[in-house]
């Protein structure tokens, strides 16, 4: 396997694929100890690794903003999330997963406590390739099972990096593995027996695929977070500028290579002429270039050429059907895949494909009143992100109550959501098993138990009188 860097085309790392048996065996002979071992030791562990990632902070920062092309100031907040997810999630196994006694029958008591799965398998992503595994690796470990991570093939030199963070703060080898490989390693991995569950970060086809080759298998707790074809509806307000800002932070941070970043501007006809101007000419603004520029960039690369063909073919099947360009998203850069902003206005295409187009390419959608921005909201199978943008408290309030979707902001971006709450959403967009500080819930399992110390116990109905004798019948002589 080879990783390049997307702004010059270098290359970066080269390493070989993972055996998946060799690497699953390991963890199998591992996950009994790493499951015995107390919580408070499990935590002391992980808070290690999260000094350990402030230790090399510039360097693993320096590394994501390479592989990955994001700026540096970027991939410097992304570190930083990565550390921060250590207390982020020993508090939220502590209230989530926590221990409880209560009484029962006879004296006796009852509990609730949380056990391992044993072996996960964490599929991570190339557009956060250390936050988003790392949000599933720490509460795994801390909930006592062991990981096996499979990066990104697009982004595997910080996977490495990221693994081995753990191993300098202690953590046994065998009890988190970087596996790498293509998607033929995922599929293995993922169907593999001795894996007793998938936390997966990716697209919807993706998403799919494990949740079509799992569903006869309920054994394997399995966590799908999708992306989204995500709206950010505009009603009226004075603040004009400052929804500019929100909707451009919504669309092109990352390159728009969120998955809460915002696809579709759904604006009211009555502010059409006020918004629409100033979110391009703020667009035009955003400075490309390449992650350790001075002056920083908005926006580094998207991940690969490939990709940068994609979203140009995509903008022209738009333009195509009916779409206009508001402002054309362009390749300066041939060779590389450095993208500027796109607008496309789409109201007069009459079937808007319902993709999660993951670049930096916004459609714009015009409509008469919110009953119709609502339904435009909606008009998706996804449902991970929306924000409203503008309008009143009670028309937030509607707009909280009727759009479908795991996060929905006021006034707020429709990415940038918080390690501190839950991170998932519905239809193609989510399982119903939200991450960040709802990961706990599906890294252990609770168990009920009715316990005394000695064993006392009566029948106190349906027995025969034990002073008399039983008669024996005819047939029981014989």
């Amino acid at each position: 396997m080879i990783s390049t860097e997307p702004a010059t085309g270098n290359q970066i790392w080269r390493g070989k694929v993972g055996n998946v048996d060799e690497v699953l065996e390991r963890a199998v002979a591992a996950k009994r100890g790493w499951a015995t071992e107390s919580v408070a030791r499990r935590i002391e562990f992980v808070r290690r690794f999260a000094n350990q990632v402030l230790k090399h902070a510039e360097p693993f920062a320096e590394l994501i903003a390479r592989e990955t092309g994001k700026p540096l100031w970027e991939a410097r907040t992304e570190v930083e999330a990565v550390k921060n997810k250590v207390e982020i999630s020993i508090t939220a196994y502590a209230e989530r997963t926590g221990q409880k006694k209560l009484d029962s029958a006879l004296q006796g008591s009852a509990a609730l406590r949380h056990k391992p799965h044993g072996v996960m398998a964490v599929l991570g992503p190339y557009n956060f390739p250390a936050h988003l595994p790392n949000g599933h690796i720490v509460p795994a470990l801390i909930a006592g099972n062991v990981v096996v991570f499979k990066p990104s093939e697009k982004t595997p030199a910080v996977g490495e990096f990221l693994t081995k963070l753990f191993h300098e703060a202690e953590v046994p080898e065998d009890v988190v593995q970087c596996l790498h490989g293509g998607p033929d390693a995922g599929k293995a991995l993922v169907a593999h027996d001795a894996v007793d569950g998938v936390l997966f970060t990716g697209s919807a086809p993706a998403g799919i695929a494990i949740n079509k080759k799992l569903a006869s298998n309920p054994a394997k707790i399995v966590a799908l977070e999708m992306g989204g074809n995500n709206p950010i509806v505009m009603l009226d307000t004075p603040k004009i500028e400052d929804a500019a800002v929100t909707i451009i932070q919504s669309a092109y941070t990352t390159a728009g290579q969120r998955c809460t970043a915002a696809r579709r501007l759904i604006v009211l006809d009555s502010v059409y002429d006020e918004i629409v101007p100033a979110v391009k000419r703020l667009a035009e603004r955003l400075l490309v270039d390449e992650p350790f520029a001075e002056p920083q960039p908005f926006m580094g690369t998207v991940i690969d050429n490939a990709t940068a063909e994609m979203l140009m073919e995509s903008q022209e099947a738009l333009l195509s059907h009916g779409g206009e360009a508001i402002l054309g998203m362009t390749r300066p850069q041939g060779k590389l895949p450095f993208l500027t902003p796109g607008i496309v206005e789409v109201t007069a295409i009459d079937e808007r494909p319902d993709v999660e187009l993951f670049g930096p390419l916004l459609q714009v959608i015009r409509v008469k009143d919110f009953d119709e921005a609502i339904a435009e909201a909606n008009n998706t199978r996804y449902g991970l992100s929306a924000s409203l943008v503008g309008g009143k408290p009670e028309d937030f309030e509607r707009f909280w109550s009727e759009t479908r979707a795991g996060i929905v902001n006021w006034n707020r971006p429709t990415n940038g959501a918080s390690s501190a709450a839950p991170f998932g959403g519905i239809g193609l967009s989510g399982n119903h098993r939200p991450a960040a500080y709802y990961a706990a819930d599906y890294c252990a399992y609770p168990v009920a138990s009715t316990e005394m110390d000695q064993p006392r116990a009566s029948i106190g109905v349906g027995l025969k009188d034990a002073s008399k004798p039983i008669r024996k019948t005819k047939d029981a002589h014989k």
